[in-house]
């Protein structure tokens, strides 16, 4: 019998050590995720909470894809570590008022595209759900973050300048070169004549 007991006194040293060295494994990760998401909310220009909780990991990469498009980011994390690195950056977020799986995207060029993105997604994946953002270090309700993906993104705005731009001296050249046009018919007609 003590050979027995040696034997389970071994495995019981083995599996201690095992699971502590999987503990401290499991808090580098998380530290390792706890820096990533504050590095990411420091370099961000918008930021906005969804839940993903019922969503398959294919669509979750294909919002990843969609988000890297227009330098973009989703990162999936664990509500203790967002509210860690959110206190941290001092805003405001209380991880007890949201019962679904949390992920963040991230805007780092354009203010609107993130909103935009995860609002289209939405639109064909109902378990996507806008829960809220962070846009200038305030904190918006999903519905603004809804009406500000509504919006038309800088790209638009921008080729609607131009364009509105652009019109009238469109304009100004077709009328001119409708009286050249008339000009040259008279002197034509008066040549002929």
């Amino acid at each position: 019998m003590p050979a027995v007991a040696g034997i389970y006194f071994e495995f019981f040293i083995f599996h201690f050590k095992f699971s502590e060295a999987l503990m401290a494994l499991t808090k580098q990760q998380k530290q390792k995720v706890l820096d990533d998401l504050k590095d990411k909310i420091a370099k961000q220009k918008a930021m906005v909470l969804v839940g993903i909780t019922g969503l398959k990991v294919k669509d979750i990469s294909e919002l990843r894809k969609k988000l890297k498009t227009s330098d973009g980011n989703l990162k999936v994390a664990k509500k203790t570590l967002i509210e860690k690195a959110f206190k941290e950056k001092k805003l405001d977020f209380n991880k007890n008022d949201y019962k679904e799986e949390l992920a963040l995207t991230f805007g780092f060029k354009d203010e609107i595209f993130p909103a935009k993105a995860v609002y289209e997604f939405s639109q064909t994946s109902p378990n996507l759900k806008i829960l809220g953002g962070f846009f200038e270090g305030k904190f918006l309700e999903a519905e603004k973050v809804i009406e500000l993906a509504q919006l038309p993104g800088k790209e638009e705005l921008l080729a609607r300048l131009v364009g509105s731009i652009s019109s009238p001296i469109s304009n100004l050249v077709n009328v001119l070169q409708g009286n050249i046009k008339g000009l040259i018919t008279v002197l034509a007609k008066a040549k002929a004549e």
